[in-house]
């Protein structure tokens, strides 16, 4: 499965502000637990967009929803990783909001409180096909089938995509809110997608099986391509019921976990859109999964 050359790529998805707060060590309940915290520009779409634009020459578009009081600051910064926005700023709800709790032990393990806020409330009046003008993929953030007015701007989506023969790819994005929307709910909103990227934790929910490669192939079976990201473990690229590569992780020393998932999506996406195979492309992304968990937040290098 090789892409051509040239053309854009559209990434529709949330643009959320990050609180992170770096701590070791468990939480003390009821009481201070000392912590270096940070607010940086985030969001899973936004994060693969700005990943994506890192690593490639082609335009990166993003279309996201925000709330009036961060607006312009989420603008100068995507346009400061080389993205261009195409931000619809909510008049009634602020922009999402999460809250990452970062253990700086050895695993840099992180937990996410997320308010999604303006982000769920992109729906399908913000969508017109003119936005697959001169793009060659389309990318849905999954935070996206959380909300029923997302899930209008889904299916209004794939529809266009399918009808200008423009390839789509998702990444599920939380397999918390995966248990609440339920598999079979999910594995329909996604019929049509091409490329499908799971987490290990998301792929071996959507199929039940406790092993990522035998659940990299079951989903192999439902959407084209799938590609499993296993954090230090790598990745899986599967396709037609079979595991046709593994690809080991690049090394790293990791700092904070954030939005490694996102560099990875964002550079693997790249990849493709220099035409480049599966395999090559995850390796692409797997080294800047190891380049992001080096860094405090989700975003390139050079955006501080």
């Amino acid at each position: 499965m090789t892409t051509a050359r040239g053309g854009a790529l559209l990434v529709v998805g949330d643009v959320v502000t990050d609180v992170i707060a770096r701590h070791r060590g468990p939480l003390a309940s009821g009481t201070d637990t000392a912590a270096v915290i940070r607010t940086v520009p985030g969001g899973a779409g936004a994060n693969v967009a700005c990943w994506a634009a890192y690593r490639s020459d082609a335009e990166v578009r993003l279309l996201g929803r925000v709330g009036v009081e961060a607006a312009a600051w989420h603008e100068r910064e995507l346009a400061a990783c080389g993205v261009r926005p195409c931000l619809v700023v909510d008049p009634l709800a602020p922009t999402g909001t999460v809250i990452c709790l970062v253990d700086t032990g050895a695993a840099a393990e992180r937990t996410f409180l997320t308010d999604s806020g303006a982000s769920l409330r992109l729906d399908v009046g913000d969508w017109s096909d003119a936005l697959l003008d001169g793009v060659a993929r389309l990318h849905l953030s999954g935070y996206l089938l959380f909300s029923e007015p997302s899930r209008a701007l889904v299916a209004a989506a794939l529809a266009s995509a399918r009808t200008r023969g423009v390839p789509v790819s998702l990444d599920p994005a939380s397999a918390g809110f995966l248990v609440e929307l339920g598999v079979d709910r999910f594995l329909e909103l996604v019929d049509g997608v091409d490329v499908l990227l799971p987490s290990r934790d998301e792929a071996c929910l959507l199929t039940g099986l406790p092993d990522a490669a035998d659940a990299a192939a079951k989903l192999s079976r439902h959407v084209p391509l799938v590609v499993v990201k296993q954090g230090a473990a790598g990745a899986l690229v599967a396709r037609g019921g079979t595991v046709c590569a593994q690809v080991p992780a690049a090394p790293a020393t990791p700092t904070d976990t954030t939005g490694a998932g996102d560099a990875f999506t964002g550079a693997f996406l790249a990849a493709l859109l220099r035409g480049a195979e599966p395999e090559e492309a995850a390796r692409a992304g797997c080294r800047a999964g190891a380049l992001a968990v080096e860094r405090v937040g989700g975003r390139p290098p050079g955006t501080d």
